[in-house]
């Protein structure tokens, strides 16, 4: 909530609800006093006067003040603060770990646990930082997933209230009415004509749309994932020029395997709609808000590109390559150990040496799962399968090999912890405890798994290749002193190195595909 002490942010906040800047939506919400309601920053009614408006950082907080949700803009239905991959403190790690569920599935005195304080300190942090505690932030989530279900899904309404994360029914009914002012049914009656968009089909898929900012630079993330997916594990599927139009994965869940395909939305000519559009199976529905967390961390949807582009496009070499490709987003993580183990299989050798040995692992340890999942799927496999018969299948040098067995036995024994809820010095600094990893394995870790934006890996050689290729020093201390002009952004510097060989792998492989179609005309349609 403002105090004395933040009128000069107070007067900021104002500044861009006056201009409706789209950018800041779900940054902080609008609570307007005559009303009772809070909004966007974004929403198209009158501009409130300054003294005549709250700002909260969470929606949470307004709940908590007594504002309900404005209809007119539903500011529920935006991406996420990107404030939470910047943030090192205990009020940071711990939004992180409410948005993936720890609170509906362990409590408050889990998510407590996980961050190394008692429940009363928690408590007393957040409150302060965030204007809400963990209950109240994690029944605003709830409220949040609620919402996008119900106007983007046919699912039943008790459905939708277990799928959201509520214990019960009435308790979904309870909620919706206090933040929203109307009754689940009538929520989803607004919908309108929007019936027809994503939701849950006969097919057994359910569909949402998930927001992003725009510009959104969907295609890159989606030819990222490409190069590096795993048969049994991900699925890629291409146009009929080899284009990647959709790229899916089997994900393991609190409540079992789930499954999803996302692919580019199609966003308006002002860029609104922009985001992935997903296709879900889960085991169990309460798993569906920790699988979309997820799933935006993945494809970095709750970035600000405008903010970063525009620090990397003052600079003069790379004014040209991010106007040309605008709203680049990091690839994040879905299970952050198996991030581990492929960053520790795929180090030194080339990508698709790195994606045969990974292969080979995940055929002969991962776990089924049912076929109305996925046929045939097969999860990557955990910590304690690895630490016990990786030696079986895993090859190359014995010191990498005894890396990766040690890594598995620390991960499944708890002495090792890597999770996106770690501040990236602990993230870093327990991983490079490890005999037998070096900086450029915890940065990348830290890169793809903690999803900083502030990660630069100036020792890998493809970002040296790239950073010459857009005329940058090639060598890696000169190119670390220059990457500091564009500090906090280093990690979507990373991303910009890489971009020109990842451009030349997808062409290559789409024309691979090309000639093998012009060879043999029969279409393999499994």
């Amino acid at each position: 909530m403002d105090t004395p002490e933040t009128d000069a942010l107070h007067a900021e906040r104002h500044r861009a609800v006056a201009s409706r800047d789209a950018r800041f939506d779900g940054q902080f919400v609008t609570a307007v006093h005559s009303t009772g309601i809070y909004c966007r920053p974004s929403c198209p009614a009158r501009t409130p006067r300054v003294d005549g408006v709250t700002f909260f950082r969470t929606s949470a907080a307004a709940h908590l003040a007594g504002f309900r949700a404005c209809k007119r803009c539903l500011p529920e239905a935006t991406p996420g603060s990107p404030e939470w991959d910047v943030r090192e403190d205990v009020a940071g790690r711990a939004m992180r770990l409410v948005l993936d569920g720890v609170v509906e599935r362990d409590g408050v005195p889990g998510l407590a646990a996980r961050v190394g304080y008692s429940e009363r300190q928690l408590n007393r942090i957040m409150t302060a930082e965030l204007g809400a505690g963990p209950k109240a932030l994690s029944r605003a989530h709830r409220a949040q997933t609620a919402r996008t279900l119900l106007t983007s899904s046919d699912l039943p309404v008790a459905d939708v209230a277990f799928a959201a994360g509520f214990a019960s029914v009435r308790q979904f009914n309870d909620t919706v009415r206090e933040v929203f002012a109307v009754t689940p049914t009538e929520l989803r009656a607004r919908r309108g004509g929007r019936r027809g968009a994503p939701g849950a089909h006969a097919d057994g898929w359910l569909r949402v749309h998930l927001p992003a900012r725009a510009p959104f630079d969907a295609q890159g993330l989606l030819d990222w994932h490409a190069l590096h997916a795993l048969p049994a594990t991900e699925q890629v599927d291409t146009d009929a020029d080899g284009r990647v139009t959709s790229y899916g994965r089997l994900v393991s869940l609190p409540g079992g395997p789930g499954w999803f395909s996302a692919s580019a939305a199609v966003p308006d000519v002002a860029g609104r709609g922009a985001g992935i559009d997903l296709r879900v199976r889960v085991t169990d529905l309460s798993d569906l808000p920790t699988l979309v967390a997820r799933v935006r961390a993945l494809f970095d949807l709750d970035a600000d590109p405008v903010a970063v582009d525009a620090v990397l496009g003052a600079v003069p070499e790379l004014a040209e390559h991010v106007a040309r490709v605008p709203g680049l987003r990091l690839p994040g993580a879905v299970d952050a150990h198996e991030i581990v183990f492929r960053t520790l299989i795929g180090q030194q050798v080339s990508v698709a040496a790195a994606r045969t040995a990974q292969t080979r692992l995940v055929a002969a340890l991962g776990a089924p799962v049912p076929d109305a999942i996925r046929p045939g799927g097969l999860l990557f496999p955990t910590a304690a399968v690895i630490a016990a018969r990786g030696h079986e299948v895993l090859r190359g040098p014995a010191a990498r090999v005894d890396t990766i067995l040690r890594v598995a036995a620390a991960l499944a024994d708890g002495s090792l912890v890597v999770d996106g809820a770690q501040s990236l010095d602990d993230l870093r600094t327990g991983l490079l405890a490890v005999k037998g990893i070096g900086p450029w394995t915890a940065d990348y870790v830290a890169l793809r798994v903690r999803h900083h934006p502030d990660v630069f890996l100036h020792s890998d050689l493809a970002v040296r290749n790239g950073a010459q290729e857009l005329g940058l020093p090639g060598a890696a201390r000169a190119l670390s002193l220059w990457s500091e002009q564009v500090a906090p952004w280093r990690s979507y510097l990373t991303m910009h190195c890489w971009r020109p060989i990842i451009d030349r792998a997808m062409a290559a492989t789409a024309g691979a595909r090309t000639h093998r179609a012009t060879d043999d005309p029969r279409k393999d349609d499994r």
